[in-house]
């Protein structure tokens, strides 16, 4: 496995309903299956044995020698750097209810669509990134990371609505320039940049300023006169994710 990949164990007892996952896993950039378990007793041991390298657990509540249940919180005791996802094709509130206070990172019903695992996966690298980059995080970057556990409508005030005269599309594209740029633009260069005019780009480049996604610096122009130039400063993927 790669220093860079983060190692996932898929605990199921259909083998081909693993090899699927295994298959996916192995496609999605970034991830890497450490091993597969059929039941409780080869999770346990693949665990004793490459516990360092697993990040993520894709567990079913349903296995012949144990409740998935029962492995979940024997893993949250035992190995506390370990997320886990119940992948199952179990319903009851009863059964959700406990995996939920068990910690659980996500929670898939089988048949899982493939577009919903790639969201659970990219949300679980943007999760791990983000507090692997900083020590101290604010309230706002904090509510970026757990809005996987806020229902739809429920985001934060700053891009739960856009104020009039702020296109979604338009905000995308304006980021879009920024992240690609080598240092600071001005308005001018972003307006360039998305085919508009620069007090429509400045409109955008403010508001981005205002939600803390983009910082604002004073710079010299060819005429050399003071300019505002901007730059990303927060997580714009996640922030347009949101928006």
């Amino acid at each position: 496995m790669k220093p860079e990949e983060y190692g996932i164990l898929i605990v199921e007892d259909d083998f081909r309903i693993a090899e699927i996952h295994r298959a996916f896993i192995e496609q999605s950039e970034g991830f890497a299956v450490v091993g597969m378990a059929r039941n409780g007793a080869e999770a346990r041991d693949l665990m004793a044995r490459h516990g360092s390298a697993v990040h993520l657990v894709l567990l079913d509540a349903y296995l012949p020698d144990v409740e998935g249940l029962e492995l979940l919180w024997a893993l949250r005791h035992d190995y506390l750097h370990v997320d886990i996802v119940m992948v199952t094709a179990a319903r009851e509130v009863d059964t959700i209810s406990e995996a939920l206070r068990g910690g659980i990172f996500d929670y898939l019903i089988k048949p899982v669509e493939a577009t919903r695992m790639t969201q659970m996966l990219a949300s679980f690298r943007r999760e791990r990134e983000a507090l692997a980059a900083r020590s101290e995080m604010s309230q706002e970057e904090l509510d970026r990371v757990l809005a996987r556990l806020r229902p739809e409508g429920t985001t934060s005030a700053s891009v739960r609505s856009l104020p009039k005269g702020i296109d979604r599309l338009t905000l995308r594209t304006v980021v879009a320039a920024l992240e690609s740029a080598a240092q600071p633009l001005a308005a001018m260069d972003v307006a360039r940049a998305m085919g508009a005019s620069r007090s429509t780009a400045r409109r955008y480049l403010e508001f981005l300023v205002s939600v803390q996604v983009v910082g604002a610096e004073l710079g010299y122009g060819d005429v050399g006169r003071p300019e505002r130039r901007y730059r990303l400063v927060g997580d714009a993927a996640a922030w347009c994710e949101e928006c």
